[in-house]
């Protein structure tokens, strides 16, 4: 019995210094539901599950790309956008897996007495400018008739938006989760005017990494991969509503009920759900190409940054499509 329990304690510690071995993969997160997920694989042992040494590092969103691209994270939680601004400003990386697309926790909420997108002619909106909230905010107005120059955009940090629109100094703010339901719970009157929902695919999120960890590590981020997997399935399994929820919300620090309004916004995606997303390769929001080309050149246009992207060249689906071959 005693050279048995010897024999697993053995087991157990050359079985710790391998994985102590692995490299390191740095993952920096942020607060969004489809990356705050990230803390499932943690809590739930799902990266351990597949063998792969993975330090998440949590971030407001803003310094978490400014980590990556300090070169301080191996990998990024970001939008497909604003993966293609850090590809445009230097910070190379390549997009290999979709975590989920924005279902409706992105929102344009309108101020007292605003009830459609085209009160909003003549009127300020707060919105950070340049970013993808710029992006959904133009395709609102277009989609009612309007155009960029029929409002004037004040430039507003998103975790701002609930005092923004309080002021009485603008008639909408678009904002994400938790700040745009903060503001329609917190002002009475405020209305949701359009939302991520109105347009599927127009923001991706992803996890993008750097080109050389990517090359370095293949097989250690194909068990990233996996390990998101379990964790979608994790999410949609009913029976961990509740703990599910619970986490969320802990790393978040909000509590679970209102965490749990954030959830049917977001889209979240198990690794074969999103090969279609990588399979198609034409220019309507469906495809994350055509999603991405489409935001290149909005922030071509809107000065973000001076040339257009290759944006095909920057996405690679064959984690995506390994997983799922191996999975058959």
């Amino acid at each position: 019995m005693k050279m048995f329990k010897w024999m697993m304690m053995t087991a157990l510690v050359l079985a710790g210094a391998i994985y102590a071995d692995k490299p390191v993969l740095k993952i920096a997160y942020s607060d969004w539901p489809g990356w705050t997920a990230w803390e499932i694989a943690d809590k739930k042992g799902f990266f351990q599950k597949h063998g792969v040494n993975v330090k998440l590092e949590w971030f407001e969103y803003g310094p978490s790309m400014d980590a990556f691209a300090a070169k301080k994270v191996d990998a990024v939680g970001v939008s497909n956008g604003d993966a293609t601004v850090l590809n445009a400003t230097g910070a190379r990386n390549v997009t290999i897996l979709i975590n989920d697309y924005s279902n409706g926790n992105d929102k344009i909420v309108g101020a007292p007495g605003i009830k459609s997108i085209r009160d909003l002619k003549g009127k300020k909106i707060g919105v950070e400018i340049g970013c993808l909230s710029h992006a959904l905010l133009i395709n609102a107005l277009e989609k009612n008739g309007l155009k960029e120059s029929d409002v004037t955009l004040v430039n507003m940090p998103t975790h701002q938006a609930v005092q923004t629109l309080e002021s009485g100094d603008v008639s909408a703010v678009v904002a994400w989760v938790p700040h745009s339901v903060n503001a329609l719970d917190k002002i009475t009157g405020a209305t949701e005017l359009y939302t991520s929902a109105n347009e599927p695919g127009i923001i991706y999120d992803v996890l993008a990494v750097s080109q050389e960890s990517m090359m370095k590590h293949k097989d250690e981020w194909a068990k990233v991969i996996a390990a998101w997997d379990d964790v979608v399935a994790y999410i949609n399994d009913p029976k961990n509503e509740k703990e599910m929820v619970k986490i969320l919300a802990d790393r978040v620090g909000v509590s679970e009920k209102l965490y749990s309004r954030f959830l049917g916004g977001t889209k979240f995606l198990r690794v074969g759900e999103s090969l279609k997303f990588f399979n198609k390769k034409d220019n309507g929001f469906g495809s994350i190409y055509g999603s991405s080309k489409w935001v290149d050149e909005f922030f071509v246009k809107n000065h973000v940054y001076d040339k257009n992207v290759d944006t095909k060249r920057y996405i690679v689906p064959a984690f995506t499509e390994n997983f799922v071959k191996s999975s058959k």
